[in-house]
């Protein structure tokens, strides 16, 4: 079948026993992989047999650069690959030139080529496997630079597949490394590894291996394809799951914490969770929290983050449920990692929404004590961790009587006190609806923070820097002021009127929601100190401008304010 190797048609055949090195060989194969470009018929084979060169061409490179690879080789296998490669390019110069004597022989033909290269790759891989060939100081084909051609990166990465495929031990790691190096940085790769297809199969069988460092470099490549949702599901279809939870398992604590976050990247897809429960993950991923105590953030936290996407599944929640996860999370939630107790936190959080029975043991296993303690003032947490406390909080305390009662004997308004005082403005923010919450639940509760001088810190915050804080302070303030003792207090200070009139006005930079502000005007009208401050605030006149422009609650305030004094002054505007 054989013609000839050369770059000129109409040259003899070179002879299988010249220029029979490794690197010749290497090169005759690059040369045809490009003749076979040009073939115009029989497509789909020769793209086959392309990539089967491909293949073959990375192993023999692979072999180039390890310690006595010629030695291995030269005897036996280059002469045979050296007889197939130069029948290859006599089949696709006929397929070139059109002077093949029939469809089916020629078919046949290559049919015979696709078999000689598969028996040339597995006796390479025999090679390999026996352990013949080890790594000299040459290691693998150089990364293609930024910018480069797509073929270019297809070249590479099938390098690195034959590597996987067809090297010891040193060289899958070796391998598997530069893969995980180039999807982590170019998201093209990602595609060209999935579009490869076979890749991703060898990376799911990796998993498997007993050798530590060839599963966790092999995770992360998949973790990087994870990345992505267009991929996720050709990562479930290749068999992902199962042996990832046999990392958790049994695998090194830097497998068990990749194999968390790949399954936390995966279970973002609701669908996802049964598969991840059918193997035993929900078991594998409790153990891993409740039996670490809280010593390895780096694995739990990512762990806590898969069980929280299973929470939404009303079975897996019930099962966990079973399994004591809620006790052992109110536990975890006394780490002294912070992001342990924010996930731990988290997690409680999406288990007690809307089952009273989960609020109910978060309390009986010191869920509350374990929230007040994180606002502590001696505590040095972050504000992150006192804001996520905060909305557990309102979570779990504000629909039973017993839960808050728990929750002021703890101490928890001196803590929501120091929050107000000392705290970034997004902990400010929940703090202060943390406090209209409670304003809503009694005028008891009211007094009481009256009492714990929470209504100057809300007349402060009504200058705050940003428009959020200032309108929950408006909002509490109109609130707390329903209480006759609370409003006393806010009359006091003459200063608090004059600057609540102040931000009346419009062109004010720190003007606050007027309803609320009116709300609590109109509240002080009801005793005679109230309306006497009012009258004589040098900003009457923003309530004035309001009134003018048909504001309703303006009118009834200063309606409120017309004594025989003022009568004759106002009845302007309240004709108007």
């Amino acid at each position: 079948m054989s013609t000839e190797m050369g770059e000129e048609e109409g040259k003899e055949p070179v002879a299988v026993d010249e220029e029979s090195s490794l690197t010749s060989v290497i090169r005759r194969i690059s040369v045809l992989i490009s003749h076979s470009n040009s073939t115009k018929v029989f497509h789909g084979k020769w793209q086959l047999i392309r990539g089967k060169l491909e293949e073959l061409n990375s192993g023999l490179k692979a072999a180039e650069n390890c310690e006595f690879g010629e030695n291995f080789m030269s005897s036996e296998m280059i002469p045979d690959i050296l007889v197939t490669v130069n029948e290859s390019y006599d089949l696709a110069n006929r397929c070139i030139n059109l002077t093949y004597s029939g469809k089916l022989l020629m078919q046949s033909d290559l049919d015979i080529i696709c078999s000689q290269i598969d028996s040339h790759l597995k006796k390479l891989t025999g090679i390999y496997n026996a352990g013949n060939l080890t790594l000299g100081s040459a290691i693998v084909v150089s990364k293609p630079s930024f910018g480069c051609s797509k073929d270019d990166m297809k070249f590479y990465v099938n390098d690195l597949l034959t590597r996987m495929k067809v090297g010891g031990s040193d060289m899958k790691i070796q391998a598997l490394k530069g893969l995980s190096e180039v999807t982590m940085e170019d998201e093209k790769y990602v595609m060209i590894v999935i579009d490869t297809g076979e890749i991703v199969g060898i990376l799911v069988e990796f998993l498997e291996f007993t050798e530590t460092e060839i599963q966790e470099e092999s995770m992360k490549t998949i973790s990087a394809i994870a990345g992505f949702d267009l991929y996720k599901g050709v990562l479930v279809g290749a068999g992902t799951v199962a042996p990832l939870i046999r990392v958790l398992e049994s695998g090194s604590e830097l497998g068990k914490e990749r194999a968390a976050r790949i399954l936390q990247k995966l279970t973002e897809n609701s669908d996802n969770a049964w598969l991840v429960s059918a193997h035993g993950g929900v078991t594998a991923l409790l153990k891993m929290c409740t039996t670490n105590n809280g010593d390895q953030s780096d694995i739990i936290s990512p762990a806590c983050g898969v069980l929280k996407n299973l929470a939404g599944v009303e079975e897996i929640k019930r099962f966990m449920i079973e399994e004591d996860a809620v006790p052992a999370f109110v536990k975890l939630m006394r780490s002294k990692d912070e992001s342990l107790q924010i996930n731990a936190i988290e997690f409680l959080q999406l288990m007690a929404s809307g089952d009273e029975s989960i609020r109910r043991i978060v309390v009986r296993e010191g869920g509350i004590y374990s929230l007040v303690q994180i606002l502590d003032p001696k505590a040095s947490f972050s504000s992150k961790t006192r804001e996520i406390a905060l909305r557990a909080i309102e979570i779990f305390c504000f629909n039973s009587s017993t839960s808050l009662s728990s929750l002021m004997g703890y101490g928890f308004l001196d803590r929501l006190l120091y929050i107000l005082r000392s705290s970034e403005v997004s902990v400010q923010e929940s703090a202060l609806k943390v406090g209209i919450r409670l304003c809503g639940i009694s005028e008891d509760t009211k007094k009481a923070m009256g009492d714990a001088n929470f209504m100057p810190e809300f007349i402060r915050l009504l200058d705050a820097r940003t428009h959020e804080v200032r309108e929950l302070a408006s909002e509490v303030l109109s609130s707390m002021i329903s209480v006759p003792k609370n409003r006393r207090k806010l009359i006091q200070e003459e200063c608090n009127i004059s600057r609540m009139l102040q931000l009346l006005d419009p062109g004010e930079e720190k003007s606050g929601n007027k309803k609320f502000l009116l709300s609590i005007l109109m509240s002080l009208t009801n005793c005679n100190s109230g309306r006497k401050k009012i009258a004589h605030s040098n900003y009457l006149k923003n309530l004035e401008k309001l009134a003018e422009t048909d504001v309703s609650d303006a009118k009834k305030i200063l309606r409120k304010l017309s004594t025989n004094r003022f009568r004759n002054i106002l009845n302007g505007i309240l004709r108007s």
